[in-house]
């Protein structure tokens, strides 16, 4: 069963900035987690292995930031990822997934409607 049909003379509207931006988003989330990791692997590197306790608790929020950074990045890259395909599905052909006609309008009826009623509203497809 096709669940999905494209409504007939549906119009793709020209696509905008949501390709744009998501042709960009595997460098961003590349770079945004890339960078604050180098930054962290250098600073490590730099301190000294017998540091104070100072600089010990020093360097682990800078673990904490570096890595609620990355977390922050990613979260964000997915956010528009997600944004960027719901706008390009909705600029997309139209479909139709439901065409049975309404039986009523603003007045309920007042008895049920029959099977072979309802039969005669639907459309095949």
């Amino acid at each position: 069963m096709n669940w999905l049909r494209k409504m007939p003379n549906s119009v793709r509207t020209a696509s905008g900035m949501e390709w744009v931006v998501w042709r960009k988003l595997p460098w961003i989330a590349l770079l945004g987690t890339a960078l604050p990791l180098l930054g962290l692997t250098l600073l490590h590197f730099w301190m000294d292995a017998e540091a104070s306790a100072a600089q010990a608790r020093w360097l682990q929020m800078a673990d904490y930031i570096c890595w609620a950074g990355v977390i922050f990045n990613l979260t964000m890259v997915f956010t528009v990822a997600i944004g960027c395909v719901i706008v390009m599905v909705m600029k997309g052909p139209g479909y139709t997934a439901d065409s049975y006609r309404v039986s009523h309008s603003d007045v309920p009826r007042a008895q049920p409607e029959t099977d072979k009623e309802a039969s005669g509203y639907r459309t095949e497809g």
